[in-house]
């Protein structure tokens, strides 16, 4: 079906983002294949909405790119080129000064922050560019499936500016300070094979696979309970976060009294 009701037509159709519901899945596609899908703040503001306003019984979110990539990145024209309309450019994030900038940038961090809420499992579907915020978007996912043309790339530096999607602290965990460093200051392009080997990737298949590989694994998340697979998203970021592993214990031990309980309670239902 199609997209809810809740979530303006406008402001979606304003960032170049689709959004089909079916059932327990979300399909979020970037949807500007004549500029290789590249964001720009209205992108963001779509995005945030779907992630605020999307129906809680969906338990998967799936997010890829129409025609031949991911997301190419920032549009080009934010850099201070020809305007945008109604979008704030670069140069008018600096002038807003250091408190204002901020709080801007803030929000459209909320576009991808969401994507990483355990209340749902996130799957980026990525083929050919994935270049600065395009790769940030797919970083924000749990899994990623990639096409064995995909060129991931975090191409900020070279330009002056720092990621600042959310990107740095998930790359960091997948590859590890050193790599990330490295594949941060050179701007190089990363494929598949190289991403599946360093963790960037959870599998790569053949572009003409892409999809029949994320719907086979959207069936498999969606076996287990929904609270089980909550609960476990959750322990395991609390790991990724550093916790001690007394503190990880503690955590494991109340996740599960939580899941008895609901499977207690799910028991006597099914007896009445």
């Amino acid at each position: 079906m199609s997209a809810p009701t809740t979530i303006d037509a406008d402001v979606l159709k304003r960032g170049g983002v689709r959004l089909v519901v079916d059932g327990p899945r979300a399909t979020v596609t970037l949807d500007r294949p004549d500029v290789l899908n590249a964001q720009t703040p209205s992108t963001w503001v779509a995005l945030r909405a779907i992630g605020a306003q999307l129906n809680p019984d969906v338990r998967v979110v799936v997010v890829r790119g129409s025609g031949r990539a991911f997301s190419a990145g920032l549009d080009r024209r934010m850099f201070g080129g020809a305007a945008v309309e109604g979008e704030p450019g670069l140069p008018e994030i600096s002038l807003r000064g250091p408190e204002g900038g901020a709080a801007l940038i803030a929000e459209f961090q909320e576009g991808f922050r969401w994507l990483r809420d355990p209340d749902r499992v996130t799957i980026a579907a990525v083929h050919g560019h994935a270049i600065g915020a395009g790769f940030q978007l797919a970083l924000a996912c749990d899994f990623r499936v990639v096409a064995d043309d995909v060129r991931f790339s975090m191409a900020e530096t070279s330009l002056g500016l720092v990621p600042d999607l959310g990107g740095t602290l998930p790359l960091v965990r997948l590859v590890g300070y050193s790599r990330a460093a490295e594949i941060c200051l050179t701007g190089r392009r990363v494929g598949g094979e190289e991403a599946l080997r360093i963790g960037l990737a959870n599998s790569v298949v053949p572009a003409d696979d892409l999809d029949a590989a994320v719907d086979d694994l959207v069936a498999r998340v969606l076996r287990p309970m929904p609270g089980a697979v909550r609960e476990t998203l959750a322990l395991l970021a609390h790991a990724a976060a550093g916790a001690s592993e007394e503190e990880q214990l503690l955590a494991e031990r109340a996740a599960q009294v939580r899941r008895l309980a609901e499977l207690t309670a799910l028991a006597a239902r099914t007896a009445d």
